[in-house]
């Protein structure tokens, strides 16, 4: 209803946030991981369980500056992702920290103020991808199954909305087939649990002028491809810029039948 009447602010980029802080190894490890045997700075979705008080202040700093969508610190808090830390076992953790706290953030603003507020649960694409091999003596090798993605996504998905996200957010999309697992399992989730919340489907193009992803699809063929999970919104983020989006943004706006967003990079 809200979109209807006006244009929404999502917040800005928690890495560089979280920079600004300059944490060292101990802030990432905590107690929790104090005798951990590989190093974890520049994990940031560590700090959701060992250093809660940074991540919710930049929570409330976004707030403050007018966010009505605020994002959880869950971009990588995947177990794909999240064995290069040896940290998988924590990841259903990670997220449903993650999501309490962006909820925490925003029910305080709102105790101060009238206007709707609301939590999207971030996924990233992963460290991995379906859609190409990573052996360059094997085009048919892949690291990682659509099946083992799909899991993944499955239980990152059910423990933010555990956690209390009102939006599920699929973004920086560069492999569509992984978007579709991570589009599968929240679909999955929401038959598991018995909810159903509004979706963004986000996808991020690289170089300078194209209308093409990493994997050559172009804008129609990107819609086509994540239409039938029926996102409140569709858009771009990351990329170049925002001058290196208008001519997508604007032929994404013409083809699909629902609201479209933004997020250009730093």
């Amino acid at each position: 209803e809200l979109l209807k009447e006006k244009i929404l602010i999502i917040d800005g980029a928690m890495g560089t946030m979280i920079q600004t802080y300059d944490l060292k190894e101990e802030d990432f490890r905590g107690k929790k991981f104090e005798n951990f045997r590989i190093d974890l700075q520049g994990n940031n979705e560590a700090l959701n369980i060992t250093k809660e008080e940074v991540i919710l202040d930049i929570h409330r700093k976004f707030l403050d500056a007018g966010s009505d969508i605020i994002e959880t610190n869950t971009f990588s808090a995947n177990s794909i992702s999240q064995r290069d830390y040896g940290l998988q076992e924590f990841a259903r953790e990670m997220n449903i920290k993650a999501a309490e706290l962006a909820r925490k953030a925003v029910d305080e603003s709102q105790e101060n103020s009238s206007r709707e507020i609301f939590v999207a649960g971030s996924i990233g694409p992963t460290n991995k991808t379906l859609s190409s091999s990573e052996n360059v003596d094997d085009p048919s090798f892949r690291s990682v199954s659509f099946d083992e993605l799909r899991d993944s996504y499955f239980e990152q998905v059910g423990a933010l909305i555990e956690g209390g996200v009102d939006i599920i957010l699929i973004e920086t999309i560069f492999d569509v087939l992984n978007a579709k697992a991570a589009i599968v399992a929240t679909l999955d989730a929401f038959e598991d649990l018995g909810v159903e919340i509004p979706i963004m489907i986000s996808v991020t193009f690289i170089q300078e002028g194209s209308n093409r992803t990493v994997f050559g699809q172009t804008v129609d063929a990107f819609w086509a491809t994540i239409a039938h999970a029926r996102p409140i919104s569709v858009g771009i983020n990351c990329g170049l810029g925002a001058s290196s989006m208008m001519a997508n943004l604007s032929e994404l706006s013409r083809i699909s039948d629902t609201f479209v967003h933004c997020y250009p990079n730093a």
